[in-house]
């Protein structure tokens, strides 16, 4: 039976097409197919003073509550992918959220970027660098490790801000280097160099490779 209901399923096409007729239920099931990624997401830029107060799950509930409102209104397949269009509405509840709680501490150049190019709060070195050696091969050593940690949050901080930007959304957002050039607003060359980059920049520091793990 789950075969059966799987293969049966509708797909990404069908569902957007039902949902621009208005099918609520459509719209539905095309969020929840997102939902665990835009979690992710909203963890990992989620300012660290604010995550034992916000649960990354409430924003995004409150995304799709904003997808319900302006879905028929304002999302046009022909100008943004609608994964791509549900991290923007993503990154406008992000900054709210910020600026809410943090007040004037909140504003800063991450959340003063324009939104029409999907800026969201930016991850610290700090954060990006704890992410980065979740996924390393490195010494359980924890004296070896803490420097490996200053290593990496040196080489991020020298990082131009789209390279890191370009980083966080390869590694950890698992956007495609063409979703990633969409959202910077440049060219899928100019995105691949600045990620090729990054990586150089970060191995230069470990004095080894990135595991792809």
């Amino acid at each position: 039976m789950g075969s059966t209901m799987s293969t049966n399923a509708p797909g990404t096409e069908q569902l957007l097409a039902a949902a621009r007729a208005g099918k609520d239920s459509a719209l539905a099931q095309l969020f929840e197919k997102h939902r665990g990624r835009l979690e992710r997401i909203a963890r990992l830029r989620l300012d660290r003073r604010l995550q034992r107060r916000i649960d990354p799950a409430d924003i995004v509930q409150d995304t799709y509550l904003a997808v319900q409102r302006k879905f028929l209104r304002f999302y046009d397949p022909e100008d943004l992918d609608f994964f791509l269009w549900l991290r923007l509405e993503l990154a406008q509840r992000l900054v709210d959220v910020h600026r809410f709680h943090l007040g004037a501490q909140a504003r800063d150049a991450a959340l003063d970027v324009s939104l029409q190019q999907g800026a969201l709060p930016q991850v610290t070195s700090m954060s990006l660098a704890e992410q980065l050696l979740g996924r390393l091969t490195t010494p359980s050593n924890a004296a070896m490790r803490a420097e490996l940690k200053l290593r990496l949050e040196d080489a991020i901080n020298s990082l131009d801000p789209q390279d890191r930007d370009i980083l966080v959304m390869r590694h950890f957002e698992e956007l495609t280097n063409s979703e990633a050039a969409q959202v910077l607003g440049i060219k899928s060359s100019a995105a691949c160099n600045r990620y090729v980059r990054a990586i150089r920049r970060l191995k230069t520091a470990l004095g080894g490779p990135l595991s792809s793990e």
